[in-house]
């Protein structure tokens, strides 16, 4: 087994106790019977193919996976280890209520069971998934047992960054439960799920539900109420059908500077008798694109031209790597991009918890939604002739280049992205879908391009990101390091800088390792680097904005293991540049636009 690196960063926050991460986790979709389960479970690791363990003698702190340090073990779990998990539990329910068990996300694949009886298997490490768990259950003290495994980079499946042997900008593995558990009791007869659209040029909201299948045999009704500010603004109520239209007067648009949100609550109804009821909201807003008086292609917020700016955001913290300590930390990120004047975020190959989307959609900040990579590793030459030479290789055919040769493997990526769609649907915050990113594991992104443009046409596309652009979706999307940043010849796409800079500075006492370090260009203290940070923006980005360029993504929230070029260090107790100056300079970025 590889050890850890070793470090001893530790973040400001502290774990809540006894139960981490307490919080509900599902605002969008809100009940008040529900569980967390989230605390101390037995642990236990075996090989890959021995059995059920007899007995667990470790511990395990869930949600942290066992490569972290806050999950007491701090071990990397290998392709041909198991891991499992155990834990007691009670639960009370009145006649005619089920149990959900809900998992926030496993990484990669799990078995469960309840009371020594299988309920079922999950794949795919970054979205949420639960089980139906009533006809399992016994009176008094329950048993759930969890089995895991995870090959990493050993295998084709959908991994963002996370490898064995982490270094550069590849990070340490995270597997296993690294998201909230809990459990929901609720009536047979329930709301299974909501879509909520807004439609701004209309002035309303598309309400679609989705019920239990004993719901869904019945005759019901559904109750909608929406309000602004606890006042009243819409109501509707539908009977046969599973969907209705909200009129919303006079909207009150989201947008970064004022994240205006409605709250909705909606009543099943069978027989006149309210059977499930939920909370959630919602917000009005447009996402588009128009050309200006020049010509240029510009992203539009609620049908008006908006330069987006904001960095690329990983999401790691030094003791919990993919989990934040707690809520506070977790939100600390998104609050800082706000206070140094960024007004939106790229979410780089990882899927977050729901509360994390909610954050941004109550602060007021625009997300760009990467799909986790997977596939084989790409080869470096691969990456570095297109690097070098700027010529765009086809991802249609020899799809060894892109490791993607495997055509399971394939589907397996599609179903996961339609999957991601459909949890990420909700949240207002999120503008575009970002289906690949560079080289890494890229296949038919012209054709995936129009697939999610036609699942989920409320949102723009940026198909490829990077190096391997194939001429589709609504960007031409960049990423530029060691070359001045340049404008381009015009086509029917919005220009984008999708990343940038990776500046990088040292600080003694803040830095992860003592590994080589990873970065473009070092600067030695705050003052230097802020003033090279500013020329970047000044000499480099604002001069492109009046040709076209519309949105530019920085390199990076905060440092991460062995690369140092964040805004912060990566225990988010040191900022690197002034924040001051940052702030007065992206603001300056936003008017440019309209000179």
């Amino acid at each position: 087994m590889r050890d850890l690196i070793h470090n001893n960063l530790t973040t400001p926050w502290k774990v809540d106790q006894p139960i981490p991460l307490p919080e509900y986790p599902r605002p969008q979709l809100v009940r008040g019977n529900w569980q967390n389960l989230n605390g101390w479970w037995d642990c236990a690791i075996q090989n890959l193919e021995a059995p059920r363990p007899a007995s667990y003698e470790e511990k395990i702190l869930v949600p942290f996976a066992p490569e972290s340090r806050l999950s007491g073990m701090e071990h990397v779990l290998q392709p041909d280890e198991k891991l499992w998990y155990r834990r007691g539990f009670t639960v009370s329910r009145n006649e005619g209520e089920v149990v959900h068990l809900h998992f926030g996300a496993v990484d990669f694949a799990c078995e469960l069971w309840v009371n020594d009886k299988k309920v079922g298997e999950h794949w795919g490490g970054y979205l949420p998934f639960s089980f139906d768990i009533t006809s399992f259950l016994v009176e008094g003290e329950n048993e759930l047992v969890l089995a895991c495994t995870d090959a990493t980079e050993a295998e084709l499946h959908q991994k963002g960054k996370q490898r064995l042997e982490p270094g550069g900008i590849w990070y340490t593995s995270v597997s296993g439960i690294w998201q909230t558990v809990w459990l929901e009791v609720l009536p047979s007869q329930h709301i299974r799920s909501l879509k909520l659209t807004p439609n701004l040029d209309a002035s309303n909201l598309l309400v679609e539900i989705a019920l239990s299948e004993a719901a869904d045999a019945a005759q019901v009704g559904l109750e909608a109420i929406a309000s602004f500010e606890e006042h009243e603004v819409a109501r509707g109520s539908i009977t046969s059908a599973r969907q209705m239209l909200l009129y919303i007067p006079d909207p009150q648009k989201w947008h970064p500077d004022h994240p205006y949100l409605y709250d909705l609550s909606l009543k099943l109804k069978i027989d006149g008798k309210v059977v499930d009821e939920v909370v959630s909201y919602f917000g009005m807003r447009k996402f588009g694109k128009v050309r200006d008086g020049k010509g240029f292609w510009r992203f539009t917020l609620n049908d008006e031209p908006i330069f987006q700016f904001g960095p690329l955001d990983q999401g790691y913290f030094p003791e919990g790597l993919y989990t934040a300590p707690s809520e506070e930390a977790m939100l600390f990120d998104i609050e800082y991009a706000k206070k140094i004047g960024c007004n939106m975020i790229r979410k780089h190959v990882k899927v977050e918890p729901a509360r994390w989307y909610y954050a941004c959609d109550r602060l007021g900040m625009i997300v760009w939604q990467d799909m986790p990579n997977g596939g084989r590793t790409t080869k470096d030459a691969v990456v570095a002739f297109t690097f070098t030479s700027g010529i765009h290789r086809s991802d249609i055919r020899r799809l060894h280049r892109f490791g993607r040769e495997d055509p399971e493997n394939r589907e397996e990526y599609r179903q996961e992205l339609k999957q991601m769609i459909d949890s990420l649907y909700h949240f207002p915050c999120i503008a575009v879908w970002v289906p690949f990113n560079e080289s890494w594991g890229q296949f038919h992104a012209i054709l995936t391009s129009y697939w999610v443009k036609g699942y989920d046409p409320t949102r723009l596309v940026d198909h490829a990101s990077g190096w391997f652009d194939q001429g589709g979706g609504d960007f031409q999307s960049r990423h530029v390091y060691v070359k001045p940043l340049s404008a381009s010849q015009p086509d029917e796409r919005i220009l984008a800088v999708t990343e940038f800079g990776g500046y990088t500075m040292q600080v003694d006492g803040h830095v992860y390792t003592e590994k080589k370090r990873f970065g473009y260009g070092h600067y030695e203290d705050a003052d230097s680097l802020t003033n090279a940070y500013l020329r970047l923006l000044e000499e480099q980005v604002k001069p492109l904005i009046p040709l076209g360029l519309s949105v530019a993504i920085y390199t990076q929230t905060t440092d991460i293991e062995t690369e140092i070029n964040g805004y912060l260090t990566y225990d988010r107790k040191v900022e690197k540049m002034d924040p001051t100056r940052l702030r007065q300079a992206h603001l300056e970025l936003y008017r440019a636009i309209n000179a």
